[in-house]
């Protein structure tokens, strides 16, 4: 398994991102995904996930509204678009692998792992 993130960098308040993570290794299309993340000094966190045909999306309540995540199955590639960009979502955002093939209809509460090295997401004027 192999997940690997690309798409951060150094953005302004207002601003906007996407986050990509290509996936390879395994049979995509058949896991949930997710996107977490870790802020300097803080725990990795949930930010949002996705079932293996995107039929259930689940969201941390801190990034409803600007935070879009999708898949795209031929392409083995799960995406985070984060609109309104704020300071505090400065942080390391990892993909995951759902370590369960149990379709979930809350996939938020699935177990998550096969983490990537992470994009640096930074946010500052």
């Amino acid at each position: 398994v192999q997940l690997v993130e690309s798409g951060g960098g150094l953005a302004e308040p207002g601003g906007s991102l996407t986050l990509s993570c290509e996936a390879s290794g395994f049979t995509f299309n058949s896991y949930s995904m997710s996107w977490y993340r870790q802020a300097p000094g803080k725990e990795r966190e949930l930010v949002a996930a996705i079932t293996r045909a995107a039929g259930k999306i689940n969201y941390a309540e801190a990034v409803k509204g600007p935070f879009t995540i999708s898949r795209d199955n031929a392409k083995n590639i799960v995406y985070l678009q984060i609109n309104n960009l704020k300071p505090e979502d400065t942080a390391l955002y990892y993909c995951g692998k759902a370590e369960s093939l149990s379709w979930s209809a809350y996939p938020a509460a699935q177990t998550y792992g096969s983490w990537g090295r992470g994009a640096q997401d930074t946010v500052s004027s």
